[in-house]
C-alpha cells in the first residue's frame, strides 16, 4: 500500500509525495532503495537496515551545505534507538537526530521542509 502525503511546496524543493511498497516518490521521481532526502536533492543511501547505520554512512549529512540541523531517521516499520556513539558524533556536528518509523519521518520531513527548516531524512523503505 502506498500513501500519498503531498503538501504544497516551493519550486525546486524536494518533497516526499508517497512511500510504501518498498519505494518512495520524491518530487515525481521514484526511488526503490534507501535514500537521503535534503530540501534541495535526494541521493542514494547505502543502509538497508538500521543495524547498518554508522557515522561513515551519514557523512553526506554531516558535510551538507547548507548545514543540516535536524536529521530524521526513518528506521523502517518501527522506531529504533540510535547508538550513543552515532548520536554523540552528530551532536558534535550540530545535528539533532530524531529516529522514528519511516512513515512518520516522511511526514515530518515535509512539514519541516515547508517551514524552511534545515532538515534531512535518512529513509529505509517499508512495504
Amino acid at each position: 500500500m502506498s500513501l500519498d502525503i503531498t503538501p504544497t511546496t516551493l519550486l525546486g524543493q524536494q518533497i516526499i509525495q508517497s512511500y510504501g511498497d518498498l519505494r518512495f516518490r520524491i518530487s515525481d521521481t521514484v526511488f526503490e532503495r534507501p535514500i537521503l532526502v535534503f530540501p534541495g536533492e535526494t541521493v542514494d543511501w547505502p543502509v538497508s537496515s538500521i543495524e547498518e547505520l554508522g557515522v561513515e554512512n551519514l557523512a553526506a549529512v554531516i558535510e551538507a551545505e547548507p548545514p543540516v540541523d535536524i536529521l530524521l531517521i526513518g528506521c523502517g516499520k518501527g522506531m529504533s534507538l540510535i547508538p550513543p556513539a552515532i548520536r554523540d558524533e552528530l551532536k558534535s556536528a550540530g545535528i539533532v537526530i530524531e529516529p522514528m518509523d519511516t512513515g512518520a519521518a516522511c511526514r515530518t520531513f515535509n512539514v519541516l521542509a515547508t517551514e524552511d527548516r534545515r532538515v534531512a531524512a535518512a529513509l529505509i523503505p517499508v512495504e
